[in-house]
């Protein structure tokens, strides 16, 4: 079967089996989009559901011509952090604090 995997305006046919996992999906996209597979997000197109790496295309339903739609995490501590905040189901507040401090030692 193939799925066809969307990003931005790009669309890669990937050949595959309903056995094979989502995990296996992102390591033939890691060959042609050169995105290490932690970086990449499947999304199944029309459900809205995020593909979990250790499940099955059939587990998830993915059919012969779904469409999946990819986002890749951006690097970055701070990015990365918000990536998992958002996709968690539990928020957690974090005060975010900004410090100015001047030297008014060299004004006197």
């Amino acid at each position: 079967m193939y799925i066809r995997v969307k990003r931005s305006k790009t669309t890669y046919f990937i050949r595959c089996d309903p056995t094979e996992t989502v995990l296996d999906i992102k390591e033939k996209l890691q060959v042609l989009i050169d995105q290490p597979v932690n970086n990449q997000r499947l999304i199944l197109v029309g459900t809205g559901e995020v593909l979990e790496d250790s499940k099955t295309l059939a587990d998830h339903k993915v059919e012969n011509d779904s469409v999946v739609a990819l986002t890749l995490r951006k690097g970055g501590l701070l990015n990365s952090f918000l990536s998992d905040f958002y996709a968690s189901p539990v928020y957690y507040w974090v005060p975010l604090c900004i410090f100015y401090v001047a030297d008014r030692s060299l004004n006197s």
